[in-house]
């Protein structure tokens, strides 16, 4: 049993300690996200809105987890709000068929035609990277608006960030946050740090508008260094960052004229987002102490 069963199963337990999560945790509700995301497009930062409810096990969670996906599209789109929506395909039934997921993106899809918006699908395990790939790619061929993310610690994310950008896809690069094992990504975080900016070279030099996701100081100055000696516009690309950490340097970063936009997480499952990142990796673990305090 893990600990987001424990608390699962305890809400009064749960109660006590979702004032560790909530600083990472937009709320529990679509209102709590709305509110969030308002505010943060006050100080002119975009978001990408996130229900977190990954893993179901049943349709009828898939189904349920749908549908909020296509209440936070209206709503976006009622409150006028400068954001897009992150798809986990885990949470409209990826695990349990991939038929399944890919009729429910398709709902979701339909939602967001109608206003021309943005979804991007998150990627998760390694093991269900080629699963999300097939689904895109379907989705895609009806609806060109949707993006995938690349992990840069994955020794495959080089030749699938080519393939992407052959076809057109947005990006968002991250470094990748999922515990695997030295065959399928490299462990070292030099090496990482290395095929990261790697990628995000080739990503920023093309056409192809994308997202940088990191929180890291070193790989921030490395991307300003690398557009600014390569006159590429602040306009062709956005930084990304989780809701909650270094929302000062978030807020600097737009004073300086760059894009950013904030990945907003909500929904009663946080025990499952939260604990799940912790127990990933160690570093995971000193990244929130370290943010608990952090501006």
């Amino acid at each position: 049993m893990t600990i987001a069963d424990v608390l699962n199963a305890n809400p009064r337990l749960q109660r006590r300690l979702f004032f560790l999560a909530r600083r990472f945790v937009a709320g529990e509700t679509l209102a709590d996200a709305v509110d969030a995301v308002r505010e943060l497009n006050g100080h002119g930062l975009s978001a990408s809105l996130d229900f977190l409810g990954e893993d179901v096990s049943s349709t009828e969670e898939a189904a349920t987890n749908t549908a909020v996906y296509c209440d936070m599209i209206e709503r976006i789109v009622a409150e006028r709000l400068d954001s897009n929506v992150s798809v986990k395909l885990s949470a409209i039934g990826q695990m349990i068929d991939e038929e399944l997921a890919v009729r429910n993106l398709q709902r979701i899809v339909d939602s967001a035609r109608a206003c021309d918006m943005f979804i991007r699908l998150d990627m998760e395990g390694s093991a269900t990277v080629d699963s999300t790939y097939r689904i895109m790619d379907r989705a895609r061929a009806t609806y060109p608006h949707i993006g995938a993310v690349i992990q840069a610690y994955l020794h495959r994310a080089g030749p699938d960030a080519r393939r992407l950008l052959e076809n057109g896809v947005r990006m968002r690069l991250v470094k990748g946050a999922y515990k695997e094992p030295p065959a399928v990504a490299l462990q070292h975080m030099s090496d990482i740090r290395r095929n990261f900016m790697t990628i995000a070279e080739k990503l920023l030099a093309s056409p192809v508008y994308c997202g940088m996701a990191t929180h890291d100081e070193f790989l921030i100055d490395a991307i300003r260094a690398f557009v600014e000696r390569n006159g590429i516009g602040a306009d062709r690309f956005e930084f990304q960052m989780l809701y909650g950490i270094r929302r000062e340097a978030q807020r600097a970063l737009v004073r300086e004229g760059y894009r950013m936009r904030v990945y907003v997480p909500f929904g009663t499952h946080w025990a499952g987002y939260f604990y799940r990142r912790l127990a990933e990796r160690r570093e995971n673990v000193m990244f929130v102490l370290r943010n608990l305090w952090r501006r």
